[in-house]
């Protein structure tokens, strides 16, 4: 799943998602697109479990500096950082969700958080659609409250086929599609059996409960 995130975040620091259109003019509007590098750039992870902090491994070794809000904070490690989910919105380019989806995170990402975020800021969701207001999401998107998002989920889904999230040059998608590689199904049936073993034994994991 790590590895399906990634391509999210290089595709938007260059802008690729507009450069890949297939327009005709895009040799010409080069110049004009900004190209970004990724180092020293700010990623800020929702959700630290088991995909969150791959995730972070990956940003620290792209020398990206590293802001992490989670229900279980710890103390801060070299070049990562536990913070408030409001301080984490104010401070990160990217912004990265990996929480399950309960009743106190629907819609944490709404008209209100996504007011907070960098107007150069772009969220990414590979977790579950309903964490972000859709409805807000694209506001914010057609405002220039932030720059862009990638999404491989969406709040309904399948999607609605008239979504202005297909038609925004500054939006990545694709159709909730992170967990198809063999090597991550593979990894789920591990993780599935290993969680009914240690549940008949008593000691349950991945017990999810907030974030």
């Amino acid at each position: 799943m790590e590895s399906w995130i990634f391509p999210f975040y290089l595709l938007m620091l260059q802008y690729m998602m507009i450069l890949a259109c297939g327009n005709h003019d895009n040799f010409t509007r080069n110049l004009q697109i900004p190209h970004v590098e990724v180092n020293g750039k700010t990623l800020g992870v929702i959700g630290a479990g088991h995909i969150g902090r791959k995730v972070i491994q990956i940003a620290q070794a792209l020398d990206m500096n590293i802001l992490v809000y989670t229900r279980t904070p710890r103390e801060d490690e070299k070049g990562i950082h536990y913070v408030s989910l409001e301080e984490l919105l104010k401070n990160s380019d990217y912004i990265s969700m990996h929480c399950p989806l309960t009743e106190s995170t629907k819609h944490m990402i709404n008209k209100e958080s996504l007011s907070l975020m960098k107007p150069s800021a772009f969220i990414i969701n590979t977790s579950r659609g309903a964490l972000i207001d859709e409805t807000a999401l694209i506001e914010a998107l057609e405002n220039g409250t932030i720059a862009g998002a990638g999404l491989d989920v969406q709040e309904t889904e399948p999607p609605e086929e008239n979504s202005p999230l297909y038609t925004m040059d500054q939006v990545l998608l694709t159709p909730h599609m992170g967990w198809k590689g063999l090597e991550t199904r593979q990894r789920l049936v591990s993780i599935l059996a290993d969680n009914i073993k240690q549940f008949m034994e008593g000691n349950p994991i991945n017990v999810v409960s907030g974030l």
